[in-house]
């Protein structure tokens, strides 16, 4: 089991001295041993794809594609950052349902296979290119999704792909362009999922979506991209999901769809980068205030916005100080009383102690208000 605390307190104490604080850390070993082991029970047929979204940390691309990794894009700046990379041309998947021309000329000259969210997509291709290029689409499914945040947006109304029930209507118009051709399906319809069997349900009904599609209206699909959504325990009592069983489940899926020739694609980024970072802050006051009880730390939401966004808390410990039983609202320096990075228990804490987050080397820095209040932007410090 992957701990929650991917560097130990020797190792979190001497950072924090050498590079001050607040600062987060990330763990070479850790981060190649989460992809290794996930790839370790895939089938050679499903493809990794590094959701560059996670955390675009130069050093975290350049491992996971020592290691074979694929990689999924969401903006020119990531594509420009895996570009750095020197892949050869395939390896790459560009999505977002707001792509601009630029974007698209960049994807196409890199050789990258665009996750189209609608027609505009197929026919701002079309008009870019003069040979045939294949897409994947990205269809909004009318199945229900068990999720357990508002992330991904469930079956209702989505900003996302083109709704399932729109597609007859979508294809028929995309039957008329000259050069793209729909050989992908693509559907992301999870988010931090821990349990493989709800994970291979919904995999299982994209699947089933994906054969509907080409029975009925002929689509001859290369890929079908099952998204991301692997979850990651953020807590002790929380289980981590069972690869095993996963990887179990996704070949039996590809035997049960004969039909299907082509390879599955899984985008993992949290799964893949949250366990190899640690974030470091020190308390600067402790402050009671009608009955709660402060930690009021050198960072807050500008540097790990998570808990304000789906209200749990990232790990947390007090570095060299073991358990502890005494309840903190932990409060960042921000002037703002959204400012809030969870309620724990730790023990007694004094101006100057080091607390370490867990589990940050995903949706930490890069998604955090890091301009709010224009404090200075944290270092972030590759361990090897």
């Amino acid at each position: 089991m992957t701990p929650l605390f991917a560097l130990d307190d020797a190792t979190c104490r001497s950072l924090a001295e050498a590079h001050g604080t607040p600062c987060f850390a990330y763990s070479a070993a850790a981060a190649a041993e989460q992809f290794t082991a996930l790839r370790a029970v895939l089938p050679p047929r499903v493809r990794l794809a590094y959701a560059v979204k996670a955390n675009p940390h130069p050093s975290l691309l350049a491992c996971f594609a020592a290691l074979g990794a694929s990689f999924d894009c969401a903006s020119i700046g990531e594509l420009e950052r895996v570009e750095a990379l020197g892949l050869p041309p395939g390896r790459t998947f560009f999505a977002g349902p707001g792509k601009r021309e630029a974007e698209l000329r960049k994807a196409l000259a890199m050789g990258v296979r665009v996750q189209a969210e609608g027609f505009e997509d197929l026919a701002r291709l079309d008009a870019l290119v003069d040979r045939e290029t294949a897409v994947n689409l990205r269809v909004h499914p009318a199945f229900e999704i068990d999720e357990g945040n508002r992330i991904i947006g469930g079956s209702g109304p989505s900003a996302f792909g083109v709704d399932e029930e729109d597609m007859p209507a979508l294809l028929a118009r995309a039957a008329n362009l000259r050069h793209v051709r729909i050989r992908g399906l693509h559907v992301f319809a999870a988010s931090n999922q821990r349990e493989a069997s709800k994970l291979l349900a919904i995999h299982g009904a994209v699947a089933d979506l994906a054969k509907r599609l080409q029975e009925t209206h002929g689509l001859d699909f290369e890929q079908i991209d099952l998204g991301g959504g692997l979850g990651i325990p953020y807590a002790p009592e929380q289980t981590p999901l069972d690869l095993a069983a996963l990887g179990r489940g996704l070949s039996e899926l590809l035997a049960q769809h004969p039909w299907f020739k082509g390879e599955l694609v899984l985008e993992p980024g949290r799964f893949l980068a949250g366990p190899c970072g640690v974030y470091l802050a020190r308390v600067v006051r402790i402050k009671e205030s009608r009955g709660t009880r402060f930690a009021i730390l050198e960072g807050g939401i500008n540097h790990l916005i998570r808990p304000l966004l789906t209200g749990e808390p990232f790990p947390v410990k007090a570095v060299g100080r073991g358990e502890g039983t005494v309840p903190y609202t932990l409060a960042g320096p921000l002037c703002t009383s959204l400012d809030r990075l969870g309620e724990v228990r730790l023990p007694e804490l004094a101006a100057g102690d080091l607390l370490a987050f867990g589990c940050t080397g995903a949706y930490g820095l890069n998604e955090g208000m890091t301009h709010f209040l224009s404090h200075p932007v944290p270092p972030e410090i590759w361990v090897g």
